[in-house]
């Protein structure tokens, strides 16, 4: 594998007038060019809008040159060879001027020697710049690196204040993970910040730092991270779901033994509206210990231009920094249905083919669940074998998975179970989803706290005999539905 180094020595070698460096770690980023030129014996040149055009080659600088375009005229008059590296020269980067003097010295670049390279969080060049350049990306933290830092916070944090730091192994191997992928500078600051809290690392410092890494990734408005998540101890039913995840459990999260198995992509959870296919995305979650990250579709969509494309790959990107983590595509046929294309200027066919081919093409831990409720919406090719590992097809729950799911919402409110009949109300609720059998408990509650009475059977069965699920509201969707599913798909228990 190659270095940071080898890499941007490449790309100098192979002559790009132009390179794109999108990165936080502008000092890092110093110390790798600095070496690079030293290497190559090239001449480096700066600029920036606090110090203008600046490089050994210049002596102490250029005057007047703090404004781009000054600079940039100055480089045409004056033609040196090396290296000029443009610090957050974004804002400037629409001029009409600017960009026709970079692509002169880009044209001029087998003769002049002088290469341009753009760094900044995010840099958007000009589509003329755009086919003429090269992207080149530091290396993010990787889990050693990351022990090194915290093992070298905390003999600091001990030498300091003379007492021992304890953690809480699971949490230190949690944060280990869930840092991988940040700048060093990022990291440093986090994990100060969790051994400074208590003098400990506990599950509340990795709840701290997913927060934090998530809100400094920018992606509030399309990616949201879920914090109610629950165990798969909380679903009802879903028995081989449940085998299928607690099997792949340990390869995900990349456990000894497991480096000669393939890493799971994800699962497509079709079924019934209130099966508890949001309920199961929730669960997987809580079971692996990983953040979950709900994708909202709505969001993406922009009036301009290939726009909605872009902010679906900066959410996949975002995603594959939380790494690892569960991308959450509920009820995806909304999203990326297809079946009137000319209705939104194709912008739905362009989205889906984005996604298809990060799906086919990502190597991160990241694990997609996606859920649907209408089949006939899905477009085929996301149905495609090896697009997701599994399809499962989550159907009305059994009288014993309604046993189940009614003792489950029950204890979850504090009622005493056994004093319920089960049997009586699993037998009373046929065709109702699971989400049905909560409203029907919680409208009981209400029933049963008006009559100050305590919550008891006969409540519950009142408010199921009153209730017309939407299985037999829409039953020939239903059966359509799961005519389509047999066969094709993994029954869910």
């Amino acid at each position: 594998m190659k270095s940071e180094k080898d890499e941007l020595q490449l790309l100098l070698r192979s002559r790009f007038p132009i390179i794109v460096v999108e990165t936080t770690e502008e000092k890092r980023f110093r110390e790798v060019v600095e070496n690079v030129t030293n290497l190559e014996e090239t001449a480096l040149f700066t600029w920036s809008i606090v110090k203008g055009l600046a490089g050994s080659a210049l002596g102490s600088g250029v005057v007047n040159t703090r404004e781009l375009e000054e600079a940039v005229f100055h480089m045409v008059r004056n033609p040196r060879k090396g290296l000029y590296v443009f610090f957050d020269a974004g804002p400037w980067l629409d001029n009409g001027g600017i960009v026709r003097a970079f692509r002169e010295i880009a044209y001029d670049h087998v003769n002049s020697g002088m290469t341009l390279v753009f760094v900044g969080s995010r840099v958007t060049l000009h589509p003329d710049l755009q086919r003429m350049s090269a992207h080149f990306r530091l290396s993010p933290i990787g889990p050693e690196e990351v022990r090194k830092i915290i093992k070298e916070e905390a003999e600091l944090y001990m030498y300091h204040r003379e007492v021992n730091l304890t953690a809480d192994r699971a949490a230190y191997e949690m944060l280990v993970q869930h840092l991988v992928g940040l700048s060093r500078e990022e990291a440093r600051r986090l994990i100060r910040q969790s051994i400074e809290h208590e003098g400990a690392i506990t599950m509340e410092d990795v709840a701290r730092v997913l927060k934090i890494k998530h809100e400094s990734l920018g992606q509030g408005g399309t990616l949201h991270m879920v914090t109610d998540i629950a165990s798969l101890d909380r679903v009802g039913g879903l028995k081989r779901v449940k085998k299928w995840l607690e099997l792949r459990k340990a390869a995900f999260q990349g456990s000894a033994g497991t480096e000669g198995l393939d890493t799971p992509k994800g699962i497509l959870l079709l079924g019934v509206q209130g099966a508890g296919k949001s309920l199961a995305a929730r669960a997987v979650a809580g079971s692996w210990r990983v953040p979950l990250l709900r994708l909202d579709f709505g969001a993406l969509y922009n009036k301009f231009h290939g726009e909605t494309e872009r902010n679906l790959r900066e959410a996949l990107e975002t995603a594959a920094q939380m790494v690892p983590c569960i991308l959450w595509l509920d009820e995806i046929e909304k999203g990326v249905a297809t079946g009137d294309a000319g209705s939104d200027g194709g912008v739905s066919r362009r989205l889906l083919g984005t996604l298809l081919t990060w799906m086919s093409e990502r190597r991160d831990r990241v694990f997609l669940i996606a859920t649907a409720n209408d089949i006939a919406s899905l477009p085929p090719e996301l149905l495609r074998k090896g697009r997701f590992d599994e399809i499962f097809f989550v159907d009305l729950p059994t009288a014993e998975v309604r046993t189940d799911i009614f003792r489950i919402h029950l204890a979850q409110r504090k009622h005493p179970v056994e004093r319920f009949d089960l049997y009586k109300l699993a037998a009373a609720s046929e065709r109702f989803s699971g989400a049905e059998i909560e409203q029907a408990i919680v409208a009981a509650a209400y029933t049963a706290h008006s009559q100050k009475k305590p919550l008891e059977t006969d409540h519950i069965l009142e408010e199921v005999s009153g209730t017309r699920p939407l299985a037999v509201l829409r039953a020939e969707e239903v059966a359509a539905l799961r005519e389509w599913a047999e066969g094709r798909t993994v029954p869910s228990d």
